[in-house]
């Protein structure tokens, strides 16, 4: 059964990897959308894209979750202006460096809070009272294994992703009353431009990350969250962590060496 059709679906960093892959899934179900994120000719392009293919309608912004005045300034035009989100969808995020904490960079650092940690609290302080007045709604949280076990040099970006678990189990409990609904889809290794960033642009060195094995597919990563939204109204799956069959744990990966 289709219970997408027709609802309103926000993704923050549609403009690539998961997100992307969720705005084509959520339109191939017939959802209309609202596109977040900083690079927004590639949104443009997403749009006529999903509104030609699908039907649907596709509302996009060009906005930094990272910057609080700005979001609050959109949320206010989206409250206005309409729609109102059926589902929020906090996926932008990232990671910087690999790092010795001690030998880390403090500039990572604060991309990597200010993404991953404050900008989801931004989006979700900004919208998820509109859905408390509605009593209806759905928040899905984009976590990963890096918030249930910590690796060696991630440390910083460990702890964003365990305060994403922390804020998802406590936005549950907070909504205890409501008809609304909160999930995290925590991903291993999913190949997008993650390395990339991660490295700072250094394709050679984030190429190694998804060689000798099948990684993740960001399609992979949309159809979980297709799935996970499209359950009954009485039916929450407030956590979900996947891997690729060949990750076994955050830093466990069983990689085939290259023919010689």
């Amino acid at each position: 059964m289709n219970r997408i059709r027709g609802r309103t679906v926000l993704i923050t960093g549609a403009s690539a990897g998961i997100g992307e892959a969720c705005a084509r899934s959520f339109a191939s179900h017939g959802a209309d959308l609202v596109l977040l994120a900083r690079r927004r000719e590639r949104l443009e392009a997403l749009k006529e894209e999903l509104e030609d293919g699908h039907g649907v309608a596709v509302r996009t912004a060009g906005l930094d979750v990272r910057n609080r005045e700005a979001v609050e300034a959109f949320v206010d035009r989206l409250s206005h202006d309409g729609p109102v989100p059926d589902v929020l969808l906090n996926n932008a995020g990232k990671a910087r460096g690999l790092d010795l904490l001690h030998e880390g960079d403090v500039d990572d650092w604060d991309e990597m809070i200010d993404t991953n940690v404050k900008g989801l609290l931004y989006m979700t302080r900004g919208i998820l009272p509109l859905m408390v007045e509605r009593d209806r709604g759905h928040i899905v949280n984009i976590g990963s294994i890096a918030g249930h076990q910590v690796y060696s040099k991630g440390a910083v970006y460990n702890a964003t992703k365990f305060a994403v678990k922390a804020l998802n189990e406590g936005m549950a409990l907070d909504l205890l009353g409501t008809r609304i609904k909160v999930s995290s889809v925590d991903p291993g290794l999913v190949e997008t431009e993650f390395s990339q960033v991660r490295f700072h642009g250094d394709s050679e060195r984030a190429e190694t990350v998804y060689q000798g094995y099948e990684p993740l597919r960001p399609e992979d990563i949309a159809d979980i969250i297709t799935f996970v939204v499209n359950t009954p109204d009485h039916v929450d799956i407030q956590d979900l962590v996947v891997l690729p069959t060949a990750q076994r744990n955050a830093t466990l990966v069983h990689k085939e060496s290259p023919p010689e």
